[in-house]
């Protein structure tokens, strides 16, 4: 089975061109994954380091049964954490292909959206390589997906996020601005003083976050063009 995640390597799509079985990214997981990656490539982020990973979804992301429970009632509640076993089924995922080897700590939650989702990833400088800044980060990702149709990196750090009017309100950062798309936007989020970073992906849990990646996977194996349909 070949990972479908087109964006993950250099060779990824290659490998994607010859399968004969892939497997399409969950949508928590494309997030994660999306941010990470590229550190540990680049040697910024170390195998092993213990993350966390907050993640929010629109409830479309709990498959047939929560939506009717969402959208046929109002019997639900307004926002809901989950997966307290810290066993979550998408976990080892995110181990494996963020090339990290270890599992995060992952708290998954859902709100009273259909669809869309923001996927954070706390760092502090001192688990990453010595003299590491945000902008270094900033930059790993943004040389990654230079070539990415899909994936975006965002300007660097709150200031550059605001004047860009990527905030709701100057503040919020929401979760279902890419609904009904295949695109992700990566944001860094740094304080260099406090020696922090909070790393952010924005898309669609329907869309790269599944059909849409499926549908872009399909036109990669196929040899048609990546954005067909999309």
């Amino acid at each position: 089975w070949t990972y479908g995640f087109p964006e993950l390597s250099k060779d990824q799509r290659e490998q994607l061109q010859t399968s004969k079985r892939i497997s399409n990214p969950g949508c928590y997981p494309t997030g994660f994954i999306g941010l990470t990656r590229p550190l540990t490539d680049a040697g910024i982020l170390p195998a092993g380091t213990p993350l966390t990973v907050n993640a929010i979804s629109g409830y479309s992301g709990g498959g047939k049964g929560l939506m009717a429970i969402f959208e046929d009632s109002d019997d639900h509640e307004p926002w809901s954490g989950y997966g307290f076993s810290l066993e979550h089924k998408h976990i080892p995922e995110m181990a494996k292909y963020s090339n990290l080897g270890k599992e995060p700590i992952f708290q998954p939650q859902i709100a009273t959206f259909d669809q869309g989702m923001v996927v954070s990833v706390p760092l502090h400088y001192a688990w990453l390589k010595e003299g590491t800044t945000g902008k270094d980060i900033h930059d790993a990702l943004s040389k990654y997906y230079e070539d990415s149709t899909f994936i975006s990196v965002m300007p660097a750090g709150e200031g550059a996020i605001k004047e860009a009017g990527l905030l709701e309100r100057g503040a919020f950062l929401r979760p279902d601005t890419l609904k009904n798309t295949n695109k992700m936007e990566l944001f860094v989020f740094y304080n260099d003083d406090t020696e922090q970073a909070l790393l952010c992906a924005r898309l669609d849990n329907l869309g790269k976050g599944a059909s849409g990646a499926a549908v872009q996977n399909l036109n990669i194996a196929l040899g048609v063009d990546e954005t067909t349909g999309l």
